[in-house]
C-alpha cells in the first residue's frame, strides 16, 4: 500500500486500524461487504500511477461518555435513533473494505453528528495521523437545537470550537493540501456555503503549483442538477411535475449572494487544473458537470453504508 509524506491528506489504507470487524459476516455466504452501497466513477487525468479513493461522507457519529452533561446525553439518545444507531458499523465495515480494495480513504465531513468528548475520541480511534477530508457543519455543532448561539453559520460561530476542532482532526481544517501520485487533493471548509478570502488566497497558491487538483469538501459547490436532485429528496413529493428549477435557498443561495464564494466558484469553472470535486452533506449520490475539465460527484449517507470508489487514472 501507499504511504504518504507528513503533512496528511488522504490516508493510506495500510494505516488505517486493526479492527476485530475487519471481515464482517452478515452475508458469509456471498461477502461480507455487500450490504455496502458504493457508487464507481472514474477521473480520467493521464496518470502514469492510477489509484483509486474510498469515498464517504456523512457518517454522524453520536456518542456520549455516561459522565458527559446532560444535553450531550439527550443528543446521544435522539439522534442515535434519527441516524439508526448503525453509524459505527457502516464506518468500520467501509474501512475494512477500503483495506482490502483501495489505496486511500477521504471522508467529506460530518464524521461526528455534534462535539461530545467520546465522539472525539472516535475520530481519533478510527483516523489518527494522516486522515484528512473535511469537516461538516455537524463538526461544528455543540448542542444543536438544545443551545445554538444567535452566529450560528458565521466565522464567529466557528470560533467558539475551531481550536479544539483542530486540536483533534489531523489536518488543517480550514485547507489542506497533499499531493498524491502527482495529484494534488485539496480539502477545504465549506461548512455553510462560503468560502473566505483567504482561503481563495490558499487555493490559488495551490494552483500554481501546477498539479491536477480534487478538490474535497462537505457542502458541494451546486449546478442546477445537484440543486434539483437535492431538492427532489428533501423537499418535493410525488412525480416530477415540471423541469423549472426550483426556488434557490439555504447554501445554494449563500453561494450565489456572497461575492466571495460566487467569484472563487467562476473561477474554478474556468481553471483548466480543477479535475474533479469531491463533496457530500446531502445525503443523496448525485454527480454533474461542473466545468469543461471536472465533474462533480456528491456522495450519499455513510450512516446508511453508502460510499463511493473514485478510480484516478
Amino acid at each position: 500500500m501507499k504511504v504518504l509524506a507528513g503533512g496528511g491528506a488522504l490516508i493510506a489504507t495500510s494505516k488505517l486500524p486493526l479492527l476485530a470487524e475487519d471481515k464482517p459476516e452478515v452475508f458469509p455466504e456471498r461477502g461480507g461487504y455487500e450490504r455496502l452501497a458504493l457508487c464507481y466513477s472514474t477521473v480520467e487525468i493521464g496518470l502514469e500511477k492510477p489509484f483509486s479513493v474510498l469515498h464517504i461522507s456523512d457518517t454522524h457519529l453520536t456518542a456520549a461518555y455516561p459522565g458527559e452533561n446532560e444535553k450531550k446525553q439527550t443528543l446521544n439518545k435522539r439522534r442515535t435513533q434519527t441516524f439508526g444507531g448503525r453509524q459505527e458499523e457502516a464506518l468500520r465495515d467501509s474501512l475494512a473494505w477500503a483495506k482490502q480494495h483501495v489505496d486511500y480513504v477521504l471522508h467529506t465531513g460530518d464524521l461526528i453528528d455534534w462535539q461530545s468528548e467520546a465522539n472525539f475520541d472516535l475520530v481519533r480511534k478510527y483516523f489518527g495521523e494522516g486522515m484528512t477530508g473535511s469537516l461538516g457543519n455537524h463538526e461544528f455543532t455543540s448542542d444543536m437545537w438544545l443551545s445554538e448561539p444567535k452566529e450560528e453559520q458565521t466565522e464567529k460561530y466557528k470560533d467558539y470550537s475551531r481550536e479544539k476542532l483542530q486540536s483533534v482532526y489531523p489536518f488543517d481544517i480550514s485547507l489542506n493540501s497533499q499531493v498524491v501520485n502527482g495529484v494534488n487533493f485539496v480539502t477545504l471548509d465549506d461548512v455553510y456555503g462560503y468560502v473566505t478570502k483567504q482561503q481563495v488566497k490558499r487555493f490559488r497558491e495551490e494552483v500554481k503549483k501546477g498539479m491536477p487538483i480534487v478538490l474535497c469538501m462537505h457542502v458541494p459547490f451546486y449546478t442546477d442538477n445537484i440543486w434539483r436532485a437535492a431538492h427532489r429528496f428533501w423537499n418535493e413529493k410525488g412525480p416530477l411535475s415540471s423541469g423549472v428549477l426550483p426556488k434557490v435557498t439555504g447554501d445554494f443561495k449563500r453561494q450565489l449572494e456572497d461575492p466571495v464564494t460566487s467569484e472563487f466558484m467562476e473561477y474554478l469553472k474556468k481553471e483548466p487544473l480543477l479535475k474533479c470535486i469531491l463533496a457530500g452533506h446531502e445525503h443523496i449520490s448525485v454527480e454533474d458537470r461542473f466545468s469543461p475539465t471536472c465533474r462533480e460527484y456528491v456522495t450519499g449517507s455513510n450512516f446508511l453504508f453508502h460510499g463511493r470508489e473514485v478510480i484516478f487514472i
